[in-house]
């Protein structure tokens, strides 16, 4: 267990620890060293799910009952040495030392770390491990991307969605069709309610924004529409799955199709419900509903208290889903949310049953256009309705407070879309690739093939993640950024971590997360008024994947602490 602080502090120091802990103790009630950093080595994390934290009574009678057992003769001995080594430790070096013990047990030994933390005014390197290899980031690769977004279509930008057609509705209220449901981009044609204030909050119908767009051609006296309802996804260049997607994420919401036209996040939702005695169907329904989305259910209810027995199938590219298994008697009923394969042609169908809702009669089907940019070459088009989204400033605090895929995707494609930069993946990932020049991250820092980081193809450095937090601060839009940040137990992926400690509020910070990776970087405003940007990458994490997302708790905690300082002596490479 101290074969990391013995590397870092040398036998002398080791010998002083016991008597270091009075004078420590004395700079701040929570400003521990050996204590501190043996609770959180010798606290068992249990097995708690990976989202939620250890219930923090357990947590802090662990933490005291560590303190007493390593520190309680120290009290009484060596006051004088104590001082000497207190005094002779900075709190760059105390940090370090706290970090070895974080990560010198459990799954948090075994993975990979990296780590770099910087003061935020100077830029000045504190603290760093690791800090230029390579580490899948998860959804630390928002970061980067929510950031290209501002710097390239401003917080104010708002994306625009219309309903066109070839001409001007007729006097007696017919329409030569088709119509075209064209999309350009916008994440959020559901029914959430924005701006996000602490939790996500939704009202009304999920297809409440296309529902409007139909009002809109009814109120124009349209009656028939002699043609087609086309989904016009032709903004963005077809290219559903970014590489290194998994086909199991590609089934769920997480993994939900890319496509310039997103309605309610390309998802339905299929509700199961058992029946009340054993041998009954189970009842299955989708929602909004959906012509070609298909159900195989093939679940029965077992006798109540049975433990469920539930598989789903789903081929790649195919809109059946498959249901097997077994629900008990009388149980509560289950949500799955599931992706749509095709969403502009999802979305045509449900525009064309919202026209005929309101008896206007369409004489066509329903298709999707796919094409390069834009409608075809020297095609004039009538709008007939359109819809404009909130600012951007808005659906990026969303996509970085709940970590959103496909909200990400989106803002990416459409960020090169606007700036004329995008025709295949290539252009992409060479138009991000210049942005990140401009903001100084040193060159093959980063490798990026999506925009979420759902992508283990993705790869970033935790000094590439810092330049970056270090250029934004300094940007006209920082504001909107900072405040899309989940804030340590007051709201998104943080809302639940760290509670009842002194990073409540003061640690702004992206987390991440996909098998085996944890990660979490952003900024700690600390109670001297200090600010410090941070990144911790971690890697190649164990099946208990809540020890890695612990001491990620553990390493913001001891960071604060022992930071908090002006005076914090430079710095520390840990070897």
């Amino acid at each position: 267990m101290f074969r990391g602080l013995w590397n870092i502090l040398g036998s002398t120091e080791i010998i002083q620890l016991g008597n270091v802990v009075s004078m420590v103790m004395a700079r701040s009630a929570q400003n521990w060293l050996i204590c501190g950093v043996l609770a959180f080595s010798l606290a068992d994390a249990g097995e708690a799910q990976e989202s939620k934290p250890r219930a923090e009574a357990s947590h802090a009678q662990e933490t005291t009952q560590a303190r007493e057992k390593c520190c309680g003769d120290s009290k009484q001995k060596g006051k004088t040495n104590g001082a000497e080594a207190a005094h002779s430790l900075s709190p760059v070096e105390i940090f370090g030392a706290r970090t070895q013990m974080i990560l010198g047990s459990g799954q948090p030994a075994k993975g990979e770390w990296g780590i770099l933390i910087a003061d935020a005014n100077t830029g000045q390197v504190l603290f760093e491990q690791n800090a230029d290899r390579y580490f899948v980031p998860a959804s630390n690769m928002k970061l980067f991307t929510t950031a290209l977004a501002l710097a390239t279509l401003g917080p104010d930008y708002r994306f625009r969605t219309t309903l066109e057609s070839l001409a001007e509705p007729a006097a007696d209220g017919k329409l030569a069709g088709p119509v075209y449901l064209v999309g350009r981009g916008d994440p959020n044609l559901s029914n959430r309610k924005f701006p996000f204030d602490l939790k996500e909050e939704f009202i009304g119908p999920s297809e409440k924004v296309i529902v409007e767009l139909a009002d809109a051609i009814a109120a124009k006296g349209v009656k028939e529409i002699s043609g087609d309802i086309v989904g016009d996804d032709s903004y963005f260049p077809r290219d559903r799955y970014p590489n290194g997607w998994e086909i199991d994420d590609m089934v769920w919401e997480y993994g939900a199709a890319i496509s310039a036209i997103v309605l309610d996040d390309n998802t339905v939702q299929l509700t199961l419900t058992p029946g009340g005695n054993a041998g009954d169907r189970v009842d299955a329904v989708v929602a909004p509903t959906a012509p070609e989305f298909t159900v195989d259910n093939q679940v029965i209810t077992s006798a109540t208290g049975v433990k469920p027995d539930l598989t789903l199938k789903r081929e790649p590219g195919s809109n059946v889903v498959a249901l097997l298994g077994t629900l008990p008697a009388k149980s509560n009923q289950r949500k799955l949310t599931l992706a749509i394969q095709e969403p502009a042609l999802h979305a045509a169908a449900m525009l064309k049953r919202l026209l005929e809702d309101r008896g206007i009669k369409v004489s066509g089907t329903v298709r999707q256009l796919s094409l390069p940019p834009g409608p075809p070459e020297g095609e004039k088009r009538v709008v007939l309705a359109e819809h404009l989204s909130i600012p951007l400033r808005q659906s990026v605090k969303l996509v970085n407070k709940i970590s959103q895929n496909l909200h990400t995707e989106m803002l990416l494609r459409t960020a090169a879309r606007q700036n004329g930069a995008w025709s295949t993946p290539e252009d992409l990932a060479n138009f991000a690739a210049t942005f990140y020049s401009i903001a100084g991250i040193p060159p093959g820092d980063v490798v990026q093939t999506d925009g979420s980081g759902l992508s283990r193809h993705d790869l970033v450095t935790p000094r590439a993640v810092v330049a970056l937090l270090l250029y934004v601060q300094k940007q006209p839009w920082f504001g909107a950024y900072f405040g899309s940040l989940p804030v340590a137990g007051i709201d998104g992926t943080l809302e639940d971590r760290m509670k009842n400690s002194i990073a409540v509020g003061r640690l702004h910070a992206k987390t991440g997360s996909v098998e085996h990776v944890r990660t979490r970087s952003g900024y700690a405003d600390l109670p001297s008024g200090r600010r410090l940007v941070f990144s911790f990458l971690s890697n190649n994490m164990g099946s208990k994947s809540h020890e890695a997302t612990d001491a990620l708790d553990a390493l913001s905690i001891a960071m604060i602490e022992e930071f908090d300082a002006t005076g914090s002596a430079c710095c520390v490479k840990a070897q």
